[in-house]
């Protein structure tokens, strides 16, 4: 099994308070669905570029959604 990348997230927290499908997400930051459900799993991180627009679609700095473990 794959070891999971050290980024977290609150993707998930931030899309559900702001009323966001994963499609709507995905839709607005140019992915798939999928890759959001990738995302918000932490099985996969996003590139530098949509990680900025994850963050600006929540209207949140880019630390305030995206972590860094050890």
């Amino acid at each position: 099994m794959a070891k999971r990348p050290p980024i977290t997230n609150r993707v998930k927290e931030f899309r559900e308070r702001d009323g966001l499908s994963q499609a709507a997400l995905g839709e607005a930051i140019g992915v798939t669905r999928q890759t959001v459900i990738a995302i918000e799993q932490g099985r996969y991180s996003p590139s530098l570029e949509s990680a900025f627009r994850i963050s600006r679609i929540f209207g949140v700095g880019l630390e305030d959604v995206f972590g860094w473990e050890g």
